[in-house]
């Protein structure tokens, strides 16, 4: 292993696996705004097996502030009804009869300091994630030096660009998290 660019790769696929989960976890946070991801993690019984809401209805989202839903069969109406209920989602479904609608009510100023605290959670965890691919870099390119005689100059040179590519994916971070700070503050 005496090419640093292996630690470099390894480096970055886990930086851009740390954003890719903060952007996931932050869809999943209630802003006040109806959106269809908010439903993922409910699962209904359907023919014996648990399987997610998309996959026995069709999800829409017909204004901002409400998301319906449309079972493909009849009977799965009280079901899907029941999970909701039974989820963490925190809305109680209306049923007409042919559409479950989900409205999303306002959120209150509390509510709103919650989402932003759970936010910044999220964000700093993921922050924890690229420092520790930076640290799992790092040490490689120094064992790199002992155990396979990497250049101490080459070494060093790539703990700069590790440190490069920290500071690009820590940036990102945060223009997610003010991004949805902002999504979650606006009335």
């Amino acid at each position: 292993m005496n090419d640093p660019k292996h630690y470099l790769n390894e480096a970055e696929e886990s930086m851009q696996l740390a954003i890719d989960f903060l952007d996931e976890a932050l869809a999943h946070i209630r802003a006040g705004k109806a959106n269809p991801k908010i439903l993922d993690g409910v699962r209904v019984d359907y023919y014996g097996s648990l399987c997610p809401i998309s996959n026995v209805a069709n999800i829409s989202v017909p204004d901002a502030r409400t998301i319906a839903i449309t079972p493909w069969e009849k009977s799965m109406f009280r079901v899907i009804e029941k999970a909701i209920i039974d989820s963490p989602v925190g809305i109680t479904p209306e049923n007409n009869g042919e559409v479950i609608r989900l409205c999303i009510p306002p959120l209150t100023e509390e509510r709103r300091k919650q989402l932003v605290k759970q936010s910044k959670g999220e964000a700093e965890n993921a922050k924890i994630s690229v420092r520790n691919a930076r640290r799992d870099a790092i040490e490689g390119l120094k064992k790199a030096i002992k155990a396979d005689g990497m250049p101490e100059d080459v070494e060093k040179d790539a703990e700069a660009s590790v440190q490069k590519l920290h500071d690009k994916y820590v940036k990102r971070i945060e223009e997610l998290l003010a991004a949805k700070e902002k999504e979650i503050l606006t009335v």
